[in-house]
């Protein structure tokens, strides 16, 4: 456990493993208790050289070796907590090994382990280890086939990889299953389940013509709630036909709902598994936002089937190869999905609110982490624990640079790159060389001359780059000169080099348009380029641009779509903001410029400026732009319910200097009541309108649905934050008489944060004793409790003591102990707030240090806070730092985080 000494794995030192292994047959006596594997190895040495044939294990009773049918004595093998290590004469042979594990102990929930009275495997990164000796390493890849034993009684299902060769009954009550998966896979991809559940199925299709079978196995009573599951994982396999020409390719496809699981879910094989958070949904006890999650993770675990399973990683540096590009493809769909059916522009506003959403996500999580200690790039060069690289980098920033290589490419050419990386490497273990290669390739086609080598430079180099614009106009040549220039400062370990490493350009593809004072676009032309919207090619420190007929001065609108992952510098007025958000063509546009509005104001009444005329005429300005936008028929509900969400804490953190998060939270409270005042009107027009629109429909979780539900519940806490008249008791009605739970939620939120303490404790009792039994709905309790900006730490530590409270579920822990640390800014900012932190990080390494290691994270910015918050952590994080049974996972962050 004790990490000082925890090796820096580097990703210069890669070397291939020096065995093959073309097949793998195991063979389990499942019991909770104890679990015996029999594995029975084919292995073969690739180079001459008689190296060792080293294989990984951990928590694991050795009971047998023998190679070729011959038992080796102890003294033919090195064996250590985390070691096997042989010496073969052979150059081909048989190993079989035979161990047990025990999975009733296992609280890490990596490996095989048990939730509720089943059990369940999780194997990614480095789970296949506490299951029995392995290689385990993404770059050796086997053809398994798989035997299950087990009670019948306790276990009826017996599920692994692949497809089902044959099922039979054995003496004494037990029973046998064998599985084989055709396609050769690494380690991390196996998964078995065994356990009593119910199954919704559906037989389908496939593009060739083949039947499949499509099936959702849940816990026993929670059938009717795996529907929209079902449908999901039928839309997803459509999509990834026609969408990418990609076709499933076993004859079934599973996903199992888990309790207990520490992440949200799992790509096995054709047996993925998931946390049940991503599965179960019904309109009683799910909001439309879970609907949207579940949607996007089951198409995200099923894309996976290609980009991660036919071709996967090399080495665990390459983790954004197909997570990257994986969630590329689940935005995609997602978008798709928001925009089916509807006319053009109404799809345009579908895409752009989930274009809207996933930026959000990225400037929340991923931009923070790019100014933190543990920043990398999405191709990192060393970790301690593979664990903590499970990061938004990887997934969120790696999808961005997916995003902007299909933006250099289009549709077709991107399209065209996909379809001969498959064809270079499908059934391999590869890099992200690889994959961009397939796409220079074409790309090179496409545009003779160019290529991607400056491109790939976001492979290696971390931070968010930064682009500063310059705007001169002349009004009598008629011509708008535009510079843009690129920089990416030293971050995390690169702070540490003296001198530091200078950072060469990278290639940023810059979409911008430009407007004339009344709203309407100008039309571009600049080197042989014309439209109202231009992609420049950013590929130098310093470029310009000559726009010539341009008749007026123009505000610009820039990074439209959000092009990059950039930030743009560039000195606006108040009033071109406003502009902006009242006309912008493009849709993405307008909302940042709105975002940015509102930014302006919460920083100035954060900071010495709140009480001044300047941010008062801010504020005013803001308001008005919202009422003219409340009043645009030509937005959708969810786009303006987007636009009236104020920026949340955790981007605003990142644009102060010193960061006074007290202070911001304070003025965010405040701007909610002033614009609630200020627009009281406008919120009982969107209110009442958006209730007409909903009256007697029957729920439904689609796009136009959930947005108008999305503006009715927006309007709502607008008004009972300002405290409106009768806005309290319209919010009791809701919730009270909600017949779905985004309405409840809708309603009992500004209950909980704004409610006198007798309605808010009623309110939660109510809510309680009509969920108590359904664990996922008492997570959305615990988490509302959490967040509530009166919540203490004293509040946190009684919830905490309640009987339906245990660390040791990751949902229930994420549900209060993360979200008051993570996003409870008012009440964790404090000195008994970081002791509380601490306490529960420290807690959690015990029990689960992968779950540990994600809360370590919460104050990765205390280097940049005000000094007196700043000392009050650094106390804390020295405090775990000198705990003696700390995990590497937790190890790996505090270090850092100390050391910068």
């Amino acid at each position: 456990m004790r990490t000082d000494t925890a090796p820096t794995i580097l990703r210069q030192d890669y070397t291939p493993y020096p065995f093959r292994i073309p097949t793998v047959d195991l063979t389990f006596d499942l019991a909770p208790g104890l679990t015996q594997v029999h594995s029975r190895l084919s292995v073969e040495r690739i180079h001459p050289e008689a190296a060792p044939l080293v294989l990984n294990g951990e928590a694991l009773n050795l009971i047998s070796i023998s190679i070729d049918g011959h038992v080796l004595s102890p003294e033919h093998y090195q064996l250590d907590d985390h070691q096997l290590i042989l010496h073969p004469e052979k150059a081909a042979f048989t190993l079989e090994i035979i161990s047990t594990c025990r999975p009733a102990e296992n609280t890490s929930l990596m490996g095989l382990y048990q939730s509720g009275h089943s059990l369940f495997t999780q194997c990614e990164a480095e789970g296949f280890r506490r299951i029995t000796w392995f290689a385990d390493r993404p770059d050796v890849m086997s053809r398994y086939t798989v035997t299950l034993q087990a009670d019948k009684t306790q276990f009826p299902h017996l599920l692994s990889n692949g497809n089902l060769l044959h099922h039979q009954a054995l003496p004494d009550g037990r029973h046998q299953a064998v599985w084989e998966d055709p396609h050769p896979k690494p380690c991390y991809l196996f998964a078995l389940v065994a356990g009593d559940f119910d199954c919704r199925e559906k037989t389908i299709t496939t593009r060739s013509g083949r039947q499949a079978l499509l099936q959702v196995y849940c816990d026993k009573g929670d059938y009717p709630r795996t529907a929209w599951a079902l449908d999901c994982l039928e839309r997803s396999v459509l999509w990834d036909e026609s969408r990418f020409n990609l076709e499933l390719d076993l004859d079934r496809f599973m996903i199992v709902a888990a309790r207990d699981f520490n992440m949200g879910a799992m790509e096995n094989k054709g047996l993925n598994i998931f946390n049940s958070a991503y599965v179960l949904a019904d309109a009683q006890t799910a909001t439309d936002a879970s609907f949207e999650a579940i949607e996007s993770v089951i198409g995200h675990e099923y894309f996976h089937n290609w980009t991660g399973n036919r071709i996967t990683c090399r080495d665990w540096f390459q983790l954004s190869l197909k997570e990257g590009l994986t969630v590329f493809r689940d935005q995609e769909f997602s978008a798709d999905m928001m925009a089916r059916g509807l006319p053009d522009s109404a799809a345009l506003s579908a895409r752009t609110v989930k274009r809207i959403d996933d930026v959000t996500a990225l400037r929340t999580a991923q931009f923070p982490e790019d100014a933190g200690p543990m920043a990398h790039p999405i191709r990192p060069d060393s970790y301690q624990e593979i664990g903590n690289f499970y990061t938004a980098t990887v997934y969120e920033k790696g999808a961005e640079v997916i995003r902007m290589q299909h933006t250099l490419l289009g549709e077709p050419g991107f399209q065209a790159g996909m379809a001969e990386y498959f064809r270079r490497h499908d059934g391999q273990a590869v890099t992200c060389d690889d994959f961009v290669n397939a796409m220079d390739s074409v790309y090179r086609q496409q545009a003779p001359g160019k290529d991607l080598a400056a491109f790939r430079r976001w492979y290696a180099q971390a931070g968010t780059p930064r682009v500063s614009v310059d705007l001169q106009y002349d009004p009598q040549t008629a011509q708008c000169v535009l510079t843009l220039s690129q920089r990416c400062d030293p971050v995390g370990v690169e702070k540490l080099q003296n001198p530091a490493v200078a950072k060469p350009p990278l290639h940023i593809p810059f979409a911008l348009g430009l407007l004339g004072a009344d709203g309407s676009p100008i039309l571009l032309e600049t080197d042989g380029l014309s439209g109202e919207t231009l992609v420049l090619d950013l590929t130098q420190t310093t470029q310009t641009w000559v726009f010539k007929n341009v008749t007026q001065r123009p505000v610009p609108s820039l990074l439209r779509n959000f092009s990059a992952p950039v930030i743009v510098e560039y000195n606006y007025t108040d009033e071109e903001l406003a502009l902006l958000a009242r006309k912008d063509p493009e849709p993405f546009s307008r909302w940042e410029a709105g975002q940015s509005l509102a930014t302006r104001c919460l920083l100035a009444m954060a900071g010495k400026q709140g009480q001044s005329g300047t941010a008062k005429a801010a504020i005013d300005l803001l308001a008005a732009t919202w009422a003219d936008i409340a009043g645009d028929a030509s937005l959708s509900p969810a786009y303006k319910t987007r636009v009236f969400t104020l920026p949340s804490e955790r981007v605003l953190l990142e644009k102060m200097s010193p960061i006074n998060p007290p202070a911001l939270a304070l003025a965010r409270r405040a701007l909610r009541r002033q614009l609630g005042q200020a627009l009281q009107d406008t919120w009982q027009t969107l209110y009442d309108d958006m209730c007409a629109t909903l009256d007697g429909q029957t729920y439904s979780p689609d796009a136009a649905s959930a947005g108008a539900r999305a503006l009715k519940n927006c309007a709502l806490a607008y008004q009972v934050a300002a405290t409106v008249s009768g806005a309290l008791e319209r919010a009791e009605r809701q919730y009270y008489n909600a017949d779905n739970m985004t309405d409840r939620m809708g309603g009992l939120t500004p209950l909980v944060n704004h409610a006198p303490e007798d309605v808010k404790t009623r309110a939660l009792a109510h809510f309680y004793d009509q969920w108590q039994a359904n664990p996922l709905v008492i997570d959305r309790w615990f988490a509302l409790q959490a967040t509530a900006s009166s919540t203490t730490v004293a509040d946190v530590q009684a919830l905490m003591a309640h009987p339906a409270f245990t660390l040791r579920n990751p949902n229930r822990a994420r549900s209060l102990v993360f979200q008051f640390c993570l996003n409870n800014i008012q009440g964790v900012y404090c000195e008994a707030g970081y002791a509380f932190w601490a306490e529960q990080v420290m807690a959690l390494d015990q029990i689960n240090p992968e779950i540990a290691a994600r809360l370590a994270r919460a104050f990765d910015h205390w280097g940049r806070l005000v000094p007196k918050e700043r000392q009050a952590i650094k106390l804390q994080l020295e405090k775990i730092m000198q705990r003696p049974s700390l995990s590497r996972n937790v190890y790996e962050i505090i270090s850092k985080a100390l050391t910068l």
